[in-house]
């Protein structure tokens, strides 16, 4: 029995974050998953070529299993027989049965983790990095992003949500596997990437170069802006987010605003506990979501007592890039009648998975254990929250420095 502890994250499935170097965070929420290698966690050694085995037995099939899995065993050997390039590689082979064994299950969200792709997953959801700053998801035919970061390269240099990375430094990424591509896109800081981008809408793919740089990411902020709000923004839902968030509140709700504001907007998820603990500041009692197994069985997440902000009137800031823990948060809100929602329809990550490590540092499986659903008993899993008060923010408004999504936040605050 592995003893290793499982990690349980709710966020986008395999969802990586374009960055590399020493980092403290998955994206994901994810799910979480980085963008690159981490000084923190070198890379394992490649795995050497071998000679064709032996005749394989199946000594360490189950005896009920054996019948089922001797076509397996038969093709392992018909490739180590005819194959023409020998010798192969039985470390590869058995990750690749692995992965198409969790490909199989037909779920974008569950899969199999290498040693190193593991070893990148499987820090905190906090810390330093070097990259684009962009929040991705590797589950379709292409990269795609789900959230630049505020105010890094991926953002200044005009990325949004949805764009599809379908060429790297002139090189056409179609047919390629999303998380080769990934790691195309990071690399030291200083350095510059060029990335072809596919928009909905655009007639022609749109061509950016980036500079990689060292990023720091606070996960909470917060400051009072106009006629006494207070604006709180929530990067990620990572390890000290919900003692960062409880710091700034007390800080911000000693000036006694009017109103506040909580911005999720581009935030891609991040661990289920965190995402309790931070609703539980806004939530007095009830449930904040449902967690049901394919059992049938479910488990009730409640608030927890001694928030600071249950009290004062509040809106939720949250778009497209608003994914899992983000939408646990808000969807609690919302159905609790605690505040309203502006912006446009969420993500829709509404799936839990577990990290369970494999023995001998044989990487990890990713298995989709549960779905969520909010107080009302709503699911939001390819679903997403649908705003009460739709406010898009166009092309041109990023590019001015607009944001209607928050004006519309501000007036409705003011016209309680």
């Amino acid at each position: 029995m592995n003893s290793k502890p499982v990690k349980v994250v709710v966020g986008l499935a395999l969802v990586l974050i374009l960055m590399a170097g020493s980092f403290g965070s998955g994206f994901f929420t994810g799910n979480l998953y980085t963008l690159g290698a981490s000084s923190l966690h070198p890379a394992t050694s490649t795995p050497t070529a071998v000679s064709p085995s032996p005749e394989p037995t199946q000594g360490g099939t189950p005896q009920d299993l054996q019948t089922l899995f001797k076509p397996f065993w038969e093709t392992w050997q018909i490739l180590h027989d005819k194959y023409v390039d020998q010798p192969l590689d039985n470390v590869s082979l058995m990750r690749g049965a692995i992965g198409g064994m969790m490909n199989s299950l037909g779920d974008q969200h569950s899969g199999y983790m290498t040693p190193q792709e593991y070893s990148d997953a499987n820090v905190s959801i906090n810390g330093k990095y070097t990259g684009i700053g962009a929040w991705v998801d590797s589950t379709g035919d292409y990269l795609v992003i789900v959230s630049p970061m505020k105010g890094f390269p991926a953002q200044k240099a005009g990325l949004q949500p949805g764009d599809e990375i379908r060429a790297v430094d002139g090189v056409d990424m179609t047919g390629i596997n999303p998380e080769l591509v990934r790691l195309k896109v990071i690399g030291p800081a200083g350095s510059s990437v060029h990335l072809s981008i596919f928009r909905t809408g655009q007639d022609k793919l749109l061509e950016f170069d980036i500079v990689r740089e060292n990023i720091v990411i606070p996960s909470v902020t917060g400051e009072i802006i106009h006629d006494n709000i207070a604006y709180v923004t929530i990067t990620t839902f990572g390890d000290t987010t919900a003692t960062d968030l409880h710091k700034i509140l007390g800080e911000v709700m000693a000036k006694n605003p009017k109103g506040l504001i909580l911005d999720l907007r581009n935030n891609g998820g991040g661990y289920l506990n965190t995402a309790i603990d931070v609703a539980s500041e806004f939530i007095s009692s009830g449930v904040i979501v449902y967690e049901q197994y394919g059992d049938g069985t479910r488990q009730t997440f409640e608030a927890k007592p001694d928030g600071l902000a249950t009290d004062i009137p509040m809106v939720v800031l949250v778009n497209e890039g608003s994914a899992s823990a983000s939408e646990i948060v808000a969807g609690a809100i919302q159905d609790q009648g605690r505040g309203k929602l502006v912006g446009v329809k969420t993500y829709g990550k509404g799936s839990v998975q577990q990290w369970i490590p494999l023995t001998d540092d044989q990487g990890a499986v990713r298995v989709t254990v549960a779905k969520w659903l909010t107080p009302n008993n709503l699911t939001i899993h390819k679903v997403g929250l649908t705003p009460d008060v739709i406010v898009e923010r166009t092309s041109d408004d990023y590019k001015t420095g607009k944001d209607p999504q928050l004006d519309a936040a501000i007036n409705l605050l003011l016209n309680q």
